[in-house]
């Protein structure tokens, strides 16, 4: 029998106080909805989740860095680290297999400081603006990254494109140059083109 591929769902400062922070921007769900919900739906796909919240940007480098030849691929919010922690895109960075970026609102359309990602330039792409539905967007986008389930290419509506081979021994994701990040993957884009 073949493992299950799994997840790994990363969520980075003040998440933890999703249901009660601005809800107003981020709604009432609560982090362990989110969880559920992305568990949930990578669990009805055939992948595991395991899901992690840190407010210190250490914590999420670390818990990249041991994903490497554990988990098949990456889904982060990084919250406010998304605009400046330059150690997580290096630890994304050196990860084989798809990143994720996942936002509950959309940052493009707040603040302006809120407009530039440093997650995006090694993400396969970003889904931004969809609450916790952008989850299970994500997983979506995962299971088709890691051939969990197929992929249309000829279907205009298929937002994720043809599955790109994944693993070990074939990595993939804009830190390889051969494999350019594909504007059509992009569902939200956040920040500028990479």
């Amino acid at each position: 029998m073949t493992a299950r591929p799994t997840i790994l769902l990363l969520h980075g400062p003040n998440l933890n106080l999703l249901g009660q922070r601005e809800p107003h921007i981020y709604g009432t769900d609560t982090l362990e909805d989110y969880v559920a919900h992305a568990t949930a739906k990578a669990d009805d796909l055939g992948m595991n989740l395991v899901a992690l919240q840190s407010n210190h940007e250490g914590a999420l480098i670390d818990a990249i860095q041991a994903a490497r030849g554990v988990h098949q691929a990456i889904i982060i919010n990084p919250g406010a680290f998304t605009h400046y922690a330059w150690g997580i895109h290096d630890a994304l960075a050196s990860f084989a297999g798809p990143v994720i970026e996942v936002h509950i609102s959309n940052p493009n359309t707040r603040e302006p400081w809120r407009h530039t990602s440093v997650v995006s330039p090694v993400s396969k792409g970003t889904i931004a603006g969809f609450g916790i539905q952008g989850y299970g967007f994500a997983v979506e986008a995962v299971a088709r990254l890691v051939n969990t389930i197929g992929s249309d290419p000829s279907d205009p509506s298929d937002p994720v494109g043809p599955a790109d081979p994944v693993g070990p021994a074939d990595p993939v994701g804009p830190a390889d140059p051969a494999d350019p990040i594909d504007p059509a993957d992009q569902v939200a884009p956040v920040g500028p083109a990479a």
